[in-house]
Protein backbone atom coordinates (compact mmCIF):
# COMPACT_ATOMS: atom_id res chain seq x y z
CA UNK A 1 0.00 0.00 0.00
CA UNK A 2 1.55 3.02 -1.07
CA UNK A 3 1.19 6.04 1.10
CA UNK A 4 3.25 9.06 2.07
CA UNK A 5 6.48 9.25 4.36
CA UNK A 6 4.87 11.26 7.00
CA UNK A 7 2.52 9.69 8.00
CA UNK A 8 4.95 6.48 7.87
CA UNK A 9 7.18 8.37 10.89
CA UNK A 10 5.00 10.06 12.34
CA UNK A 11 3.42 6.49 13.92
CA UNK A 12 6.65 5.82 14.15
CA UNK A 13 7.71 8.80 16.31
CA UNK A 14 4.42 8.30 18.35
CA UNK A 15 5.09 4.71 19.14
CA UNK A 16 8.83 4.92 19.29
CA UNK A 17 10.22 2.36 16.67
CA UNK A 18 12.01 2.72 13.45
CA UNK A 19 11.42 2.72 9.94
CA UNK A 20 14.34 1.40 7.76
CA UNK A 21 14.84 3.04 4.08
CA UNK A 22 16.51 0.83 1.87
CA UNK A 23 18.38 1.51 -1.40
CA UNK A 24 16.85 0.06 -4.30
CA UNK A 25 18.76 0.01 -8.18
CA UNK A 26 16.14 -2.42 -9.96
CA UNK A 27 13.44 -4.31 -10.43
CA UNK A 28 15.15 -7.25 -8.10
CA UNK A 29 16.13 -5.11 -5.68
CA UNK A 30 12.25 -3.30 -5.41
CA UNK A 31 10.93 -6.98 -4.67
CA UNK A 32 13.66 -7.55 -2.34
CA UNK A 33 12.48 -4.91 0.00
CA UNK A 34 9.04 -5.64 -0.60
CA UNK A 35 9.88 -8.68 0.41
CA UNK A 36 11.38 -8.56 3.71
CA UNK A 37 8.47 -5.55 4.56
CA UNK A 38 5.85 -8.33 3.84
CA UNK A 39 7.46 -11.56 5.55
CA UNK A 40 7.76 -8.57 9.25
CA UNK A 41 4.49 -7.16 8.36
CA UNK A 42 6.86 -4.31 8.95
CA UNK A 43 6.03 -0.83 7.19
CA UNK A 44 9.00 0.45 4.99
CA UNK A 45 10.27 3.01 2.33
CA UNK A 46 12.28 2.31 -0.77
CA UNK A 47 14.59 4.56 -1.36
CA UNK A 48 16.37 5.75 -4.96
CA UNK A 49 19.52 6.94 -4.70
CA UNK A 50 20.01 8.90 -7.91
CA UNK A 51 23.77 7.89 -8.27
CA UNK A 52 22.83 4.11 -8.38
CA UNK A 53 19.08 4.37 -10.31
CA UNK A 54 17.58 6.10 -12.65
CA UNK A 55 14.35 7.89 -10.81
CA UNK A 56 11.99 7.65 -13.75
CA UNK A 57 12.35 4.38 -14.36
CA UNK A 58 13.29 2.64 -10.79
CA UNK A 59 10.63 5.08 -9.40
CA UNK A 60 7.92 3.85 -11.54
CA UNK A 61 8.41 0.21 -11.04
CA UNK A 62 8.57 1.12 -7.09
CA UNK A 63 6.00 2.75 -7.15
CA UNK A 64 3.34 0.15 -9.17
CA UNK A 65 4.89 -2.99 -7.09
CA UNK A 66 4.34 -0.57 -3.82
CA UNK A 67 0.46 -0.35 -4.83
CA UNK A 68 -0.06 -4.29 -4.98
CA UNK A 69 1.31 -4.74 -1.63
CA UNK A 70 -0.82 -4.35 1.69
CA UNK A 71 2.29 -3.62 3.61
CA UNK A 72 2.43 0.58 4.55
CA UNK A 73 5.22 1.60 2.25
CA UNK A 74 6.76 5.09 0.88
CA UNK A 75 8.85 5.34 -2.23
CA UNK A 76 11.37 8.44 -1.54
CA UNK A 77 14.37 10.15 -3.17
CA UNK A 78 17.39 9.83 -1.66
CA UNK A 79 19.68 12.39 -1.46
CA UNK A 80 18.16 14.61 -4.32
CA UNK A 81 20.67 17.03 -5.14
CA UNK A 82 18.79 19.24 -7.66
CA UNK A 83 15.49 21.03 -8.41
CA UNK A 84 15.17 18.88 -11.89
CA UNK A 85 15.25 15.49 -9.54
CA UNK A 86 12.38 17.16 -7.12
CA UNK A 87 10.32 17.46 -10.68
CA UNK A 88 11.60 13.39 -12.02
CA UNK A 89 10.45 12.11 -8.50
CA UNK A 90 6.76 14.05 -9.03
CA UNK A 91 6.28 12.45 -12.56
CA UNK A 92 7.18 9.13 -11.08
CA UNK A 93 4.57 8.86 -8.61
CA UNK A 94 7.55 9.32 -5.58
CA UNK A 95 5.52 9.85 -2.53
CA UNK A 96 8.66 11.80 -0.57
CA UNK A 97 12.06 13.42 -1.37
CA UNK A 98 15.08 14.50 0.49
CA UNK A 99 16.27 17.78 -0.68
CA UNK A 100 19.97 17.27 0.48
CA UNK A 101 21.35 21.21 0.92
CA UNK A 102 23.43 20.10 3.70
CA UNK A 103 27.45 21.59 2.38
CA UNK A 104 25.25 25.09 1.61
CA UNK A 105 25.73 27.64 3.87
CA UNK A 106 22.78 27.91 6.33
CA UNK A 107 20.94 30.68 4.74
CA UNK A 108 21.14 29.14 1.28
CA UNK A 109 19.84 25.50 2.59
CA UNK A 110 16.75 27.02 3.89
CA UNK A 111 15.60 29.02 0.82
CA UNK A 112 16.55 25.94 -1.54
CA UNK A 113 14.65 23.59 0.68
CA UNK A 114 11.94 25.82 0.87
CA UNK A 115 11.68 26.50 -3.19
CA UNK A 116 11.23 22.39 -3.04
CA UNK A 117 8.77 21.89 -0.01
CA UNK A 118 6.55 24.73 -1.72
CA UNK A 119 6.67 22.19 -4.93
CA UNK A 120 5.99 18.85 -3.35
CA UNK A 121 3.42 20.26 -0.31
CA UNK A 122 1.51 21.11 -3.31
CA UNK A 123 1.16 17.60 -4.98
CA UNK A 124 1.11 15.56 -1.55
CA UNK A 125 4.62 14.87 -1.17
CA UNK A 126 6.70 14.61 1.64
CA UNK A 127 10.29 16.38 2.45
CA UNK A 128 13.05 15.98 4.44
CA UNK A 129 16.31 17.53 4.24
CA UNK A 130 19.25 17.65 6.33
CA UNK A 131 20.90 20.07 8.45
CA UNK A 132 24.89 19.41 9.50
CA UNK A 133 26.68 17.56 7.33
CA UNK A 134 26.84 13.46 7.12
CA UNK A 135 30.42 12.50 5.86
CA UNK A 136 31.85 9.81 4.27
CA UNK A 137 33.40 6.61 6.64
CA UNK A 138 36.72 6.53 5.11
CA UNK A 139 37.39 9.84 6.07
CA UNK A 140 35.75 9.54 9.63
CA UNK A 141 38.16 10.12 11.85
CA UNK A 142 39.09 13.75 10.10
CA UNK A 143 34.76 14.25 10.17
CA UNK A 144 33.36 12.42 12.79
CA UNK A 145 33.07 15.53 15.64
CA UNK A 146 32.99 18.29 12.29
CA UNK A 147 29.37 19.93 11.03
CA UNK A 148 27.08 18.39 13.81
CA UNK A 149 23.64 19.49 13.98
CA UNK A 150 23.25 22.99 15.86
CA UNK A 151 19.60 22.70 17.78
CA UNK A 152 18.79 26.10 18.08
CA UNK A 153 19.54 26.33 13.77
CA UNK A 154 17.55 23.22 13.58
CA UNK A 155 14.72 24.80 15.24
CA UNK A 156 14.77 27.70 13.13
CA UNK A 157 15.23 25.61 10.21
CA UNK A 158 11.91 23.58 10.41
CA UNK A 159 9.98 26.44 11.07
CA UNK A 160 11.27 28.11 8.00
CA UNK A 161 11.43 25.60 5.28
CA UNK A 162 8.30 23.79 6.92
CA UNK A 163 9.95 20.36 6.21
CA UNK A 164 8.13 17.34 7.24
CA UNK A 165 11.17 15.70 8.94
CA UNK A 166 15.32 16.66 9.42
CA UNK A 167 18.22 14.47 9.05
CA UNK A 168 20.67 15.15 11.78
CA UNK A 169 24.49 14.69 11.53
CA UNK A 170 24.81 13.29 15.64
CA UNK A 171 28.24 10.88 14.68
CA UNK A 172 27.64 8.71 11.77
CA UNK A 173 29.06 8.47 8.16
CA UNK A 174 27.77 6.88 4.90
CA UNK A 175 29.58 3.86 3.53
CA UNK A 176 32.37 1.51 5.58
CA UNK A 177 33.72 3.50 8.88
CA UNK A 178 37.40 3.74 9.09
CA UNK A 179 37.49 3.93 13.10
CA UNK A 180 34.96 2.95 15.82
CA UNK A 181 31.32 5.10 15.66
CA UNK A 182 30.84 7.48 18.07
CA UNK A 183 27.33 8.95 18.43
CA UNK A 184 26.48 12.00 20.28
CA UNK A 185 22.94 11.06 21.96
CA UNK A 186 22.94 13.98 24.21
CA UNK A 187 22.91 16.04 20.95
CA UNK A 188 20.01 13.65 19.97
CA UNK A 189 17.85 13.96 23.03
CA UNK A 190 18.43 17.69 22.72
CA UNK A 191 16.90 17.58 19.18
CA UNK A 192 14.29 15.40 19.83
CA UNK A 193 13.11 17.82 22.67
CA UNK A 194 12.96 21.25 20.74
CA UNK A 195 11.79 19.80 17.19
CA UNK A 196 7.93 18.52 16.30
CA UNK A 197 9.33 17.00 13.04
CA UNK A 198 10.56 13.07 12.68
CA UNK A 199 14.42 12.81 12.87
CA UNK A 200 16.10 10.77 10.41
CA UNK A 201 19.65 9.06 10.70
CA UNK A 202 21.58 8.54 7.85
CA UNK A 203 24.83 6.05 7.62
CA UNK A 204 23.58 3.57 9.59
CA UNK A 205 25.40 0.43 7.87
CA UNK A 206 28.23 -0.64 10.48
CA UNK A 207 27.03 1.49 13.44
CA UNK A 208 26.34 -0.80 15.57
CA UNK A 209 23.21 -2.59 16.96
CA UNK A 210 23.40 -1.33 20.57
CA UNK A 211 24.09 2.42 18.79
CA UNK A 212 21.45 2.30 16.23
CA UNK A 213 18.57 0.49 18.63
CA UNK A 214 19.55 4.07 21.45
CA UNK A 215 19.12 6.43 18.50
CA UNK A 216 15.92 5.12 18.52
CA UNK A 217 15.32 5.15 21.90
CA UNK A 218 16.36 9.17 21.79
CA UNK A 219 14.21 10.24 19.13
CA UNK A 220 15.38 8.74 15.55
CA UNK A 221 12.57 7.17 13.50
CA UNK A 222 14.03 7.05 9.77
CA UNK A 223 17.26 4.90 9.57
CA UNK A 224 19.12 5.13 5.95
CA UNK A 225 20.61 1.48 5.13
CA UNK A 226 22.43 -0.06 2.23
CA UNK A 227 26.35 -1.21 2.88
CA UNK A 228 25.03 -3.44 5.25
CA UNK A 229 22.62 -4.97 2.90
CA UNK A 230 25.04 -5.09 -0.15
CA UNK A 231 27.55 -6.89 1.92
CA UNK A 232 24.43 -9.32 3.27
CA UNK A 233 24.10 -10.46 -0.48
CA UNK A 234 28.05 -10.80 -1.43
CA UNK A 235 28.84 -12.76 1.78
CA UNK A 236 25.79 -14.48 0.80
CA UNK A 237 26.22 -15.24 -2.51
CA UNK A 238 30.11 -16.19 -1.71
CA UNK A 239 29.11 -18.64 1.03
CA UNK A 240 26.86 -20.49 -1.96
CA UNK A 241 30.15 -20.99 -4.03
CA UNK A 242 31.54 -22.80 -1.58
CA UNK A 243 28.64 -25.39 -1.42
CA UNK A 244 28.05 -25.26 -5.72
CA UNK A 245 30.22 -25.66 -8.34
CA UNK A 246 27.53 -25.24 -10.94
CA UNK A 247 26.54 -22.05 -10.34
CA UNK A 248 24.01 -20.39 -12.74
CA UNK A 249 23.93 -16.71 -13.99
CA UNK A 250 20.17 -16.25 -12.63
CA UNK A 251 21.27 -18.42 -9.74
CA UNK A 252 23.59 -15.33 -9.10
CA UNK A 253 21.17 -12.66 -7.98
CA UNK A 254 18.72 -14.76 -6.48
CA UNK A 255 21.14 -15.45 -3.98
CA UNK A 256 22.67 -12.09 -3.66
CA UNK A 257 18.66 -10.73 -3.36
CA UNK A 258 18.02 -13.30 -0.22
CA UNK A 259 20.62 -11.98 1.56
CA UNK A 260 20.10 -8.71 1.11
CA UNK A 261 15.98 -9.66 2.01
CA UNK A 262 16.97 -11.12 5.32
CA UNK A 263 19.80 -8.48 6.68
CA UNK A 264 16.74 -6.42 5.73
CA UNK A 265 14.33 -7.99 7.65
CA UNK A 266 16.77 -8.33 10.86
CA UNK A 267 17.49 -4.75 10.96
CA UNK A 268 13.43 -4.42 10.66
CA UNK A 269 13.26 -6.84 13.74
CA UNK A 270 16.12 -4.78 15.49
CA UNK A 271 14.61 -1.59 14.78
CA UNK A 272 11.49 -2.36 16.54
CA UNK A 273 8.73 -1.88 13.03
CA UNK A 274 8.22 -5.84 13.22
CA UNK A 275 3.79 -6.27 12.60
CA UNK A 276 3.52 -2.46 12.97
CA UNK A 277 1.78 -3.04 9.24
Amino acid sequence: MLTDMKSILIDARKNRYGVAAADVWSESSIKAVIKAAEKEKAPVIIAIYPAIADILEVGKIAVDLAKKSKITMAVHLDHGSTFAQAVQSVKAGLTSVMVDRSTLPFADNIREVKEIVKLAHAVGITVEAELGHVGQGFEYEQTKNTALTDPKQAVEFVKETGVDCLAVAVGTSHGVYKGKPEIHFDLLKNLRSVLDVPLVLHGCSGTGDENLKKAIECGITKLNLYTDLDVAGQEMYQNYLKDHNNLKIVDVSEVIYKGYTEKLQYYMRLFGSSNRS
